[in-house]
């Protein structure tokens, strides 16, 4: 790799900012998994106002790990009430990547389910399809949750979700294969029929316009229908890893491997749920179901990990280049989502390819003072090589690729 030099910057003395500012509010263990902890000097303070450290053009973020805590953490809610109620409604111009409204969808698994239902018709001529699901507010009436399993067509076995889709407690999930084992469950939750589709996974990462599938291990078959083996309870998180060796995956040297899914119905599933969701980077769970091959979809996810998409930074900053120059040239309103979404109004824009990236960090480092006055201008990032030339953007993005998966610099 070429060695990379930085050089930080501020606003022009001209008071006109001839840079893109770009906030990134991520958790330690985000932050972590995608290569930034060498810009944790240029973490602001969030014991400050957030104002003074602004103002940004496009704020990344995956504020529902603030959401889910802030339920039951004051410190979490306080973060949440000063980003949303005192910072966003102060700029209504700073783009939101992804709009909070529409990640509120996606952290409650009977909503998830309501909009993955409507796929069954939206996209019935791709053979797309979403197993049959059962929301369960309340556990009191075994015998009403047994009735409404049959009433909503579910067969066993069955898939049990907790209900709040973010967390480390949400990838705690368990089989179940009788009605009599449906005590086992601990509302609210969401029961979905599980589909056999030979142990594959497929991971579907969303990035702007751009997308990859990525192959992963999953549960094994099941003969369908009632018996009588035990709830089996898993981490889904643990069962998909790449490496995962768990029982649940183990399969039959003599099963058939399903087929791999068309790429061109994945681009159909993408392009409806990105219309749907209004966002721009969230992830999709799909099976291939072994019977029918239909594609079918059991999860939607905020923010995913990204783990073994290629060009992963290339693509997000492309991204964000691109619903800049959107927002610039519509003059008005574009969300992180579809591009005919919009909200709020653009700043001055710029001609050059410019970027400041500032992290707004939490967990850890909420109450650690950093430096709030430094930034940093990717159009400064030479290599060795010679400088790089804002009229070349493909030289640029692999270029910050590489300088953002580099432990120093």
């Amino acid at each position: 790799m070429d060695r990379l030099s930085v050089r930080v910057c501020g606003p022009s003395a001209a008071g006109v900012r001839s840079e893109r500012r770009v906030g990134c509010w991520l958790s330690d263990k985000k932050r972590r998994r995608m290569n930034l902890d060498a810009f944790i000097r240029f973490c602001i303070d969030l014991t400050q106002p957030l104002g003074p450290q602004g103002p940004f053009d496009i704020i990344l973020h995956k504020l529902s790990d603030v959401i889910v805590e802030a339920k039951h953490d004051s410190q979490s809610q306080q973060l949440l009430d000063n980003f949303q109620v005192i910072y966003v409604s102060a700029h209504p111009d700073t783009v939101l990547l992804d709009p909070l409204p529409a990640m509120a969808k996606l952290l409650d698994r009977f909503v998830s389910g309501r909009i993955m239902s409507q796929l069954n018709s939206s996209l019935r001529d791709w053979r797309i399809c979403s197993p049959p699901c059962l929301e369960v507010h309340s556990g009191s009436d075994l015998s009403s949750i047994q009735q409404a399993v049959i009433r909503q067509g579910l067969t066993f076995p069955l898939i049990c979700k907790t209900r709040v889709a973010h967390g480390s407690y949400s990838h705690e999930m368990c089989l179940l294969f009788s009605a009599a084992s449906l005590a086992d469950i601990h509302p609210p939750c969401v029961l979905q029929s599980f589909v056999n589709h030979g142990a594959v996974l497929y991971k579907v990462f969303v990035v702007g316009d751009k997308h990859c599938c990525v192959e992963r291990p999953s549960i094994k078959n099941f003969p369908s229908g009632p018996c009588d083996r035990k709830t089996i309870f898993f981490n889904s998180q643990k069962v998909s890893k790449p490496e995962s060796n768990s029982n649940l995956t183990s399969v039959d040297e003599h099963m058939v491997d399903p087929p791999s899914p068309s790429s061109d119905a994945v681009a159909a599933l993408v392009k409806e749920l990105r219309a749907q969701l209004g966002m721009a980077l969230f992830g999709v769970d799909v099976i291939v179901n072994i019977g029918t091959h239909a594609l079918t979809v059991i999860d939607i996810n905020i923010f995913p990990g990204y783990e073994g998409m290629p060009q992963f930074f290339s693509s997000l900053l492309s991204h964000i280049q691109s619903v800049l120059d959107k927002h610039a040239a519509a003059g008005s309103h574009t969300t992180g989502g579809s591009s005919e979404e919009t909200v709020g109004v653009c700043h001055p824009r710029t001609s050059s390819l410019a970027f400041s990236i500032t992290l707004f960090c939490w967990g850890s480092f909420s109450s650690t003072s950093f430096a709030a006055s430094s930034f940093l201008n990717p159009v400064s990032v030479f290599s060795e090589s010679g400088s790089l030339s804002p009229s070349s953007p493909s030289s640029f993005f692999f270029s910050l690729s590489s300088f953002f998966s580099s432990p120093v610099f």
